[in-house]
């Protein structure tokens, strides 16, 4: 089975967490997209938020996974953009909760935050489940009303 094609990108404090996360997609069977940033000079991460977002929204990425010192500012920049519902996650259950409850189409990872086993456990959560639809697709599509009328 094709695995889907994946954006990653982040800034510098997120760089080699993207980097190691880049190796294991690799060597799992995902295509890689990266968006940047391509070293550990600083940068400013809504620069590198909205390049890995939109990857998903022009359809070059199914799922993007962001890097950040803490996810934080990753998560709150790519949810400025139309379409993307982006979350920090620091634990398994919440990167899989939401794809199957929220249709996040974005996970966020604070590179200070969580070491690299913890990363990819998550990026294994969030990529492997899949929206369940039902009364989830009635609220995420409240949350689309809230986004076009804001």
């Amino acid at each position: 089975m094709e695995k889907i094609p994946v954006a990653v990108a982040s800034d510098h404090a997120g760089y080699a967490l993207k980097e190691f996360l880049k190796n294991k997609l690799s060597l799992a069977g995902y295509a890689v997209v990266d968006a940047g940033t391509d070293s550990a000079a600083s940068c400013d991460y809504p620069v590198y938020a909205e390049a890995g977002c939109r990857k998903v929204l022009d359809g070059e990425a199914a799922l993007c996974i962001l890097c950040c010192g803490t996810g934080a500012g990753m998560s709150i920049a790519a949810n400025k953009m139309k379409g993307i519902r982006a979350a920090c996650c620091s634990d398994t259950f919440t990167a899989r909760y939401i794809r199957l409850h929220n249709d996040a189409n974005v996970l966020c990872l604070g590179a200070r935050v969580v070491g690299e086993g913890l990363a990819w456990e998550l990026a294994e959560a969030f990529l492997t489940a899949e929206f369940e639809g039902g009364k989830h697709a009635r609220r995420v599509g409240l949350i689309t009303k809230l986004e076009e009328n804001n």
